[in-house]
């Protein structure tokens, strides 16, 4: 023992005659290493601001949290009046009130899935917001929306360079640029989480209805409702999540006069989407379109199958400003394209995103948050299975899509199932036929 703690004293010696000397080399004198350290002191004090910032957004919104980091005991009547004198936190009385309730309605529903049990939980927090938590929700969006604004044209310049210099295909531009634009929009949601994502992928079995996650996928035609500007980054950074590492990339129909942002004209047209001609206006109004670029977004969709892209397309055709309402009329053009293109139509559905940025609040330092819970919701593809007619694309995409923006959570397992595979269509018509042979 003495000779391994002699020889682990040469050692430190030694070492420490190394660094002296690689300082004395170097011109390390002591107000550099002052400095150094002053830096690290000054990054450690930025890095506790953030971590505190983000805890007292998520103790306002989240029960369970604000009971386990911010009380650090179980709850008990003592801690439930503790809680309801504390001045510095004014809502948290009425969160642990929140958080028994909460409690209870998950020991009824724990008879149905597990899917409508997380769902219970996830919307029973997004009702109301603290004014506190609204602000600091807000500041964290708008500055995500600005990091996008900067490291878009960053990420994105030097694959236009390549391209340019005739480096890389068309092709191999838009698949870099499609993966580089969802890698941003999900790494700025992590380090500036403004909103609780929630992805359900297609893996999430539907009675006898279930996909493949990491496997290959089919070429087909994506839908989802459209209800907030933060929609197209919400789906990119959820994508990796919903579809799986296996899955084709995705050329999303926009408008284009949405190209007279410079941020989303570059992003759209690195990553090949497909523009419509329409003419501007408010959410919920008729849209009118131009019929000639149709022919164009034709021979580019057949093209983009063709490359190993998927489609996506928002039939909605504009902003939902209502979405609790329902869905705003649906155009058909999804069901054409896949009908053309003989390929099948897979859904998705979003909600919450217009409680944070509201379609009629086009000024994002104006708007009102109103909650900070986001789902997404990719629902499986039935084997076989293709829409016959848009009348039945339309009733689907209504009460599977429409129910889900409204609610949150799926319909009934049963129902759900009976809508993505055809029953209910099929069992709608039949009541139909019956009823005009009465007549």
């Amino acid at each position: 023992k003495n000779i391994r703690f002699n020889i682990r004293c040469s050692k430190q010696s030694v070492m420490m005659h190394i660094s002296v000397q690689r300082r004395r080399r170097c011109g390390c004198d002591r107000s550099a290493i002052m400095a150094f350290s002053s830096l690290r002191l000054h990054l450690a004090v930025l890095l506790i601001l953030t971590m505190n910032s983000i805890v007292m957004v998520e103790s306002f919104s989240n029960p369970a949290f604000s009971k386990k980091v911010l009380v650090g005991r179980p709850q008990t009547p003592k801690s439930l009046d503790l809680a309801q004198k504390m001045p510095a936190f004014p809502a948290m009385g009425t969160l642990f009130k929140r958080n028994r309730r909460r409690k209870s309605t998950t020991m009824i529903a724990s008879s149905s899935t597990t899917s409508n049990i997380s769902t219970s939980n996830h919307l029973s927090s997004s009702s109301s917001l603290h004014p506190v938590q609204a602000n600091l929700t807000k500041a964290l969006m708008i500055l995500y929306i600005a990091s996008m604004c900067i490291t878009l044209p960053l990420t994105l310049s030097p694959l236009y360079l390549l391209y340019k210099l005739r480096i890389i295909s068309t092709t191999r531009k838009e698949n870099l640029a499609l993966r580089t634009g969802c890698f941003c929009s999900r790494w700025c949601l992590r380090l500036l989480p403004f909103c609780r994502l929630r992805a359900i992928p297609t893996n999430v079995r539907v009675g006898n209805i279930v996909n493949g996650h990491n496997v290959p996928q089919d070429p087909c035609v994506w839908v989802c409702n459209h209800t907030s500007m933060l929609d197209v980054f919400v789906l990119m950074a959820a994508d990796h999540k919903l579809r799986g590492s296996k899955r084709r990339p995705l050329k999303i129909v926009y408008w284009k006069g949405l190209e007279s942002n410079p941020v989303t004209k570059l992003l759209f047209r690195m990553c090949g989407f497909l523009p419509v001609n329409m003419t501007a206006n408010a959410p919920g109004e008729n849209n009118e379109y131009d019929t000639s670029s149709f022919k164009n977004l034709l021979r580019s969709s057949k093209k983009a199958f063709e490359e190993g892209f998927d489609i996506g397309i928002l039939p909605e055709g504009q902003l939902n400003p209502n979405p609790e309402k329902g869905l705003l009329p649906i155009f058909k053009g999804a069901f054409t394209l896949a009908k053309l293109s003989r390929r099948p139509i897979q859904m998705m559905s979003l909600f919450g995103t217009h409680r944070l940025w509201h379609p009629n609040d086009m000024d994002l330092f104006k708007t009102k948050v109103e909650g900070r819970n986001i789902s997404v919701r990719a629902y499986p593809l039935p084997k076989g299975h293709r829409f016959t007619s848009g009348d039945e694309f339309e009733a689907t995409f209504q009460n599977v899509v429409g129910h889900f923006g409204m609610y949150g959570k799926d319909l009934e397992e049963d129902e759900l199932e009976q809508w993505l595979d055809g029953r209910a269509w099929s069992k709608r018509m039949a009541e139909e036929e019956h009823e005009g042979d009465k007549k």
